[in-house]
């Protein structure tokens, strides 16, 4: 079996040998480069301190007039103390010494026999060997002002300190090298946890079975996948959505291209360009409809991409209209269940305080008031879905203490199918339910829903006595996430608003800051007609 190392073990050895060569080749120039310099910079100093001792009067007249020869000596072990120098010696043109750091050797030849060239006016630096031992030397000949030489200068650093200094320069390089290898190191270990982290702590066959398994669920779900790049180029396509491409008469090797020449109403460029989701959006595709989610792809707060998955509605429709129904019965059963409970706890209160009377006076309300609200509902709808949901909110808004009357000039005696069923509940559902939100706070809690059919047309009007809509929000309520509410809202009337559309219709607000009505007129004929048709 194939051994598996782990990332930060090899992160941390390549970083490691990285940093080792670096610095070894590294310290190879310098310690090379530098030692040159060093030795330059030595044989500079003492040939500057030379070319000064050359130029000294003291040492001139010393060579003119041998009485001021004494002079001369003091003058030499003062600058060789100064500027730390093995030894600066004053020769004549005979090469006879007049200075030395030991005084037993003036007035003898200078030795080393590298001297022969600065007694004939040039000017040079040499390595020998004299009587202190070996020394580099810098020679400088000595010209009266008439420019006549009248003897020379030999400055001389000792060649055990030059190499010391050299010692030391390298010693401090290796020490350096060795620094940057201990940092190295810790960096490497660093590194390895820091892209370890950026992983979210998975090892390179950790992330590679991880790439296999996604591109297995991307390939196994049963919606469409299609992600972009920030260029907008396909980069994924998954088989159902291939599927559905195929259905609709579109290229079915879409990688690479671009989404708008590929898909020009994906609306994926608009994803890309706000960076932000959007949900449940209805999209043609060459005549198939498909419901859509988008959402931008972020890596560190930077959108790289963006992904939609989308189904065909008409798989969606089916699950909504074996769906509407239930859920229409459950919120009725739900209210009615509260009602009825709250109604039983009064009922025991009165069995336990033995008022018989009273109680048969309350349960014949609430067998009158049970009435009231079926035959107010029965009177004026026939649909029973739509009848059942009427039931429920009428429950539903007793049970928040609001006053909710049902009336209808016309009896809404026909059947909806369940398409358009859905689309009612959720027009009269949310207009409803935010009326009876806004009167929460509100002293006088009256709630009305008129329904009337005029010729060929269904008004539904819905008004309350609540505080209204102010100026500033009116004309944004039925835009998608607006909401006074918080965040996560503002989607009722915005769905409101897709249903009245797709039942071919048109509505009106009136807001006067003592309540609002809205007045939704949809199209009777094309309801029946339509609908029936699109199904």
């Amino acid at each position: 079996m194939k051994r598996n190392y782990r990332l930060s073990t090899i992160i941390t050895v390549f970083g490691c040998i990285v940093v080792l060569v670096s610095l070894l080749v590294t310290d190879m120039l310098i310690t090379a480069t530098t030692s040159e310099r060093i030795r330059a910079n030595q044989e500079d100093k003492a040939q500057i301190v030379s070319r000064t001792v050359a130029e000294s009067q003291v040492v001139k007249e010393s060579l003119v007039n041998e009485e001021k020869a004494g002079a001369v000596q003091t003058y030499a072990e003062e600058v060789q103390s100064i500027t730390d120098m093995m030894f600066v010696v004053v020769m004549d043109m005979n090469g006879i010494r007049y200075t030395h750091p030991n005084p037993e050797q003036i007035g003898k030849s200078f030795a080393g026999g590298d001297e022969q060239r600065v007694l004939q006016g040039k000017e040079y630096v040499s390595t020998s060997e004299g009587t202190l031992g070996d020394s580099v030397r810098a020679f400088t000949p000595i010209h009266d002002d008439d420019g006549n030489q009248l003897g020379a200068v030999a400055v001389g650093i000792s060649l055990e300190n030059v190499e010391h200094v050299l010692s030391e320069s390298h010693r401090n390089i290796v020490e350096g090298s060795i620094l940057g290898i201990i940092v190295g190191v810790i960096g490497a270990v660093f590194l390895a946890k820091y892209i370890k982290k950026m992983l979210f702590g998975l090892e390179p066959y950790q992330i590679s079975k991880l790439l296999e398994e996604r591109s297995t669920m991307l390939q196994s779900v049963h919606e469409g996948i299609v992600a972009v790049d920030e260029n907008q180029n396909i980069t994924l396509v998954n088989k159902s959505a291939l599927r559905l491409f195929k259905k609709a008469g579109l290229p079915d090797q879409p990688i690479g291209m671009n989404i708008t020449d590929f898909m020009p109403n994906t609306k994926l460029d608009r994803v890309l360009e706000k960076g932000e989701s959007e949900r449940d959006e209805e999209q043609t595709l060459n005549g198939i409809e498909i419901l859509a989610n988008r959402e931008p792809l972020m890596v560190n707060q930077q959108i790289v991409g963006a992904i939609a998955t989308f189904r065909d509605k008409s798989e969606v429709n089916k699950l909504a209209k074996q769906l509407t129904g239930v859920r229409t019965y459950v919120e009725a059963l739900r209210a009615q269940s509260h009602e009825f409970m709250n109604r039983l706890h009064v009922i025991l209160g009165m069995v336990q305080m033995e008022a018989y009377d009273e109680l048969v006076e309350f349960i014949r309300k609430i067998i009158d008031l049970k009435n009231q609200d079926v035959e107010s509902v029965t009177k004026s709808v026939r649909d029973p879905v739509l009848a059942g949901f009427l039931m429920g909110k009428i429950s539903y808004a007793r049970e928040k203490k609001v006053m909710f009357t049902i009336s209808s000039d016309t009896k809404i005696d026909k059947e909806f199918n369940v398409e358009v069923s859905q689309e009612l509940i959720t027009i009269i559902g949310n207009l409803v339910d935010n009326a009876v939100e806004e009167l929460s706070a509100s002293k006088e809690k009256k709630l009305s829903l008129r329904m009337k059919e005029e010729k060929s047309t269904l008004r539904i009007t819905i008004s309350d006595s609540g505080p209204g809509i102010t100026e500033d929000n009116f004309k944004r309520i039925f835009d998608k996430g607006f909401s006074t509410k918080g965040s996560n809202r503002g989607y009722g009337l915005y769905l409101v608003k897709q249903s009245i559309e797709k039942l071919n219709g048109n509505y009106h607000v009136y807001t006067d800051g003592k309540g609002t009505v809205f007045e939704v007129m949809l199209d009777y004929d094309w309801m029946r007609d339509g609908m029936q048709n699109d199904d």
